[in-house]
């Protein structure tokens, strides 16, 4: 067995202080799919560790709100018996090393999580992040990216009626890739997730 460093660790992606939460919910070392599994399911990308606290500022309740977070997407009232159900993430880094299909599927994620809420997805927006244009990956990335999200979301019929795209050298290692889904649905016929 291999013995975990603290080098492997912060390969890993994991604190030291989020090392001694994995020793202690183990009640030993873990081998490496044990920390493989600690490190994904830990990662900004499945539990927004680092973005939590921020999102938690954000208002989730009004008048018009029908379901805020915790559910597959959020619902919104928009009158006349009718909800937009609406659905963002990110996929930075299965876009970073594979762009096509990390774009594509993250688009593929959002527009499952809209219709399994009984919507009919009816528009793709983006908010895409790019290091400099001269950079060597840049435009593999660029072109990888925007036609995975609209591969994806043409070939199921749901348009990308928008999006904005920036560069700056802060991004050269570390794309952004977000996208959104937006559907329609009758009020009385939306799916929840819990029973």
């Amino acid at each position: 067995m291999t013995a975990i460093t603290p080098q492997i660790v912060a390969d890993h992606g994991l604190s030291p202080e989020e090392y001694e939460r994995v020793l202690h919910a183990l009640g030993r070392e873990p081998n490496l799919v044990e920390l493989g599994i600690f490190s994904v399911m830990w990662s900004e990308h499945c539990s927004y560790k680092s973005s939590r606290i921020h999102l938690k500022k954000l208002p989730t309740e009004g008048p018009q709100v029908i379901c805020g977070p915790g559910e597959n997407a959020g619902v919104v009232d928009i009158g006349d018996g009718q909800a937009a159900i609406f659905k963002m993430e990110s996929h930075n880094h299965p876009s970073y090393i594979e762009p096509y299909q990390g774009a594509a599927t993250g688009v593929g994620g959002i527009l499952r999580d809209v219709f399994t809420m009984g919507a009919r997805p009816v528009a793709n927006m983006n908010a895409l992040r790019f290091g400099r244009p001269n950079h060597p990956k840049m435009r593999h990335l660029i072109a990888g990216v925007v036609h995975g999200i609209g591969g994806y979301g043409n070939c199921v019929g749901v348009p990308t009626v928008g999006g904005e795209v920036n560069f700056h050298p802060a991004y050269d290692g570390n794309i952004l890739v977000n996208a959104m889904t937006v559907g329609v649905a009758d009020t009385d016929k939306i799916f929840y997730s819990a029973s």
